[in-house]
Order: structure tokens, then sequence, then C-alpha cells
């Protein structure tokens, strides 16, 4: 009785939630959202949209204050489609619609041309997930993320595979994305100076499902372990047709892989999959249970990835404009860059860059068809 649930503006291929009128008198302030809310990545982009219109339902139910002004948040929810030049039309229509900030995007290879528009806009950009360290290495002041990068992410992988589970042989393949290509070369780096041995590097297509032609390939150069640098919705079918042609070898990648659809995709031969994560996991964050509750509450299925992030990513906005005590996106941006913010994924200060300056890794595989969390790096 009473609560206040915000608008959400969506982009002409997304599904609209459920609204509620602003506060008599409240001023609408719009904070932007961006990710792929359509194609294959979809499952992604709604649990990232899902986490952002969460944190601003309830800060709209417990009420809102700047600048002696009451304030109604809505959330102008786009959809990039995961395609880079979608993403570029996408910020440059949050920035018209006059977004005060933006969370998003999901994937680095959108967020790195999008972040351009958000740069000559004066806006800023916290992206949830996107790990290519190119991201924030651009000079731009308003690029901002809550996890760590490939050059910490592939690494912590690398580490694991080669101290724990005595890889020796590694064959890598990417699909041919920024985000993808840029955490294969960042696993084979480091697996180089381990000592490791690289037998084979291919590439596919983000869009592929049939890789009989590389894995037999692969094969042929016997190796213990095959990282895969793509998303979920390619390394389900990869892991599934090694083990149907007798590759023994483990399947590795990173957190575009690390899901509970991949153990659908991919059926039995999941358990053969050893995934990281940019970020704590959910079960260690301390307010990750009750996060969780509330979520599944609301949406009526559990967090797939990123929720937490976009929600703290939101709360980090509004933490702003209490601090700058205003809604000019300017000041906001300057007050983010002195974030000191604890919230659901933990303690969140930015570098000069943008970068989180405690990031953590998290190991998993898949047990019994349920991702089984194995290790968390904290660096």
């Amino acid at each position: 009785m009473g609560a206040l649930l915000c608008s959400v503006i969506v982009g002409s291929h997304a599904q609209t939630p459920p609204a509620s009128p602003a506060v008599r008198g409240a001023r609408t302030v719009t904070i932007g959202n961006a990710g792929p809310l359509t194609g294959g990545l979809a499952h992604f982009g709604k649990d990232d949209e899902n986490g952002a219109l969460l944190a601003i339902e309830e800060i709209n139910k417990t009420g809102l204050t700047i600048g002696g002004q009451r304030i109604t948040l809505v959330l102008d929810s786009q959809d990039d489609a995961g395609d880079p030049k979608t993403g570029t039309e996408v910020a440059q229509r949050l920035v018209d619609d006059g977004v005060v900030a933006v969370v998003g995007h999901f994937n680095s290879g959108v967020s790195i041309p999008a972040s351009r528009i958000y740069s000559e806009a004066g806006v800023a950009q916290i992206s949830p997930s996107s790990t290519n360290p190119d991201y924030t290495l651009q000079g731009f002041k308003t690029t901002f993320r809550l996890v760590a990068t490939d050059a910490a992410q592939s690494p912590a992988l690398a580490a694991y595979a080669v101290k724990r589970m005595g890889i020796k042989r590694v064959a890598v393949v990417d699909d041919a994305t920024q985000a993808g290509k840029g955490q294969a070369d960042e696993f084979e780096k480091t697996a180089r100076a381990d000592g490791v041995a690289i037998v084979a590097r291919e590439a596919t297509a983000a869009t592929s499902t049939d890789f009989k032609a590389i894995l037999t390939k692969i094969k042929a150069s016997r190796p213990d372990a095959i990282y895969f640098g793509g998303m979920d919705q390619g390394a389900g079918p990869f892991a599934k047709q090694a083990s149907e042609l007798g590759l023994t070898a483990k399947i590795l990648g990173p957190d575009g892989i690390c899901t509970e659809q991949l153990a659908e995709l991919a059926g039995e031969a999941a358990r053969n999959v050893t995934c990281s994560e940019a970020g704590m996991p959910l079960s260690k964050m301390s307010q990750g249970a009750a996060f969780n509750a509330k979520y599944q509450a609301r949406f009526g299925q559990p967090v797939v990835l990123y929720a937490p992030f976009t929600y703290d990513a939101v709360h980090i906005i509004v933490e702003a404009m209490k601090h700058a005590n205003s809604l000019d996106p300017a000041k906001i941006l300057a007050a983010i860059h002195n974030t000191d913010y604890v919230g659901v994924t933990g303690h969140v200060v930015f570098d000069a860059k943008g970068d989180i300056k405690e990031p953590t890794i998290s190991i998993f595989d898949f047990e019994h068809s349920k991702k089984t969390l194995l290790d968390v790096v904290k660096l």
C-alpha cells in the first residue's frame, strides 16, 4: 500500500515492465540502462535491467530528495542487441533523452564505442560487466566499471588451470568479438608465461553453433584443455560437440560462459567446464542472500549473473546525486569519481581510470549441471 513503482521507458524491441505514476509534485529524473534485451544475449540484458529496476523501485518507495525537491527516478532502458553499431545509436538516444547517468553496456565490444558518446556529452557510464581493459584506457573521465578487467580475469583462470588442474597443453578459441578475442589473448599470454604449450589458436563467429570442423582440427593437437573466449550460447554447443567427438580436454572460459544456461546447452558435457567470473559470487556477497530473495520475489526467476552489479550501479549514481546535492550530470559525474560505497557486491572505490580498486575473480565448475564455486581470488 502506497509503494511507488517507477515508470520505465524502453526501446522498440524491449519488453515493458509494469509501471506506476510519479509522486504528485515530484521531479522526474531519468537514469539510462543499456544492454542486449533481444537476441542470444537477452538473458544477460534482462538480468541487468532487472537489477537496475529493482534498485529504482526501492529508492522510489523509500523516497528521494535532492536540493529540497522530491525526486521520482525513471529507468530509460534501451536495447543495444549486443551490437556495437546499435550500441552507439542507443547511447546517443539516451543522451538525447536527458539521462543523468547510464548503467551499461553489457558487452565490452559495445561499451567501448558507446563510451565516446557519453564522454562527449559528459554523462557518467557505469558498466556492470565490461571486462576489456581498453574500456577504461581511452582517457575518458566518464567510464567506470564494477568488475575486474580481463587483464586480471584471464590470468587468474590460467593460473588456476596450471597450478590446480595441471594443464600443460592448451588450444585457444575465440568468437572474434572484441571481448572474446581480448579474453583469449590475455589467457594465452599468461599461459605461455607459465610454461603452457599453446597447441592451436582458432577463431569462430559469435553466432556459430557448429564447431565440429574446429574441434576435429584441435583434437589432433592433443590438448589438456581448450579455452573458449566467448559467450554461453556458443560455449554450450562447443562443449557438447567436443564430448561427442571424444575430446577429453577440459573446457575453460570467461564470465560470458559461466552461467546456468551453459549447463542447459552443454548437457552432460557441462561437467567438463571450468570458468571464471570477474566479481565476487552472489553466494559470497555479504548481502547476496537477501538480494537473491528479493530479486526472485520481484521477477520470479533467479539471478543470471550481473544483476547485483547493476543494482549497485544505480545506488552509486543516487549516492553521487546526494553528495553533489544536484541533478546536474557534470556534478554527479564528479561525485562518482569520489565513490566510497558498500553495496551488495562489496566495497566500491574507483581508481583514476574508473576501474574498481578491490577486484575479485571467482572460479567455477559444473557439478551435476549446477554451477559450483571452486575458488575466490582477491586482487
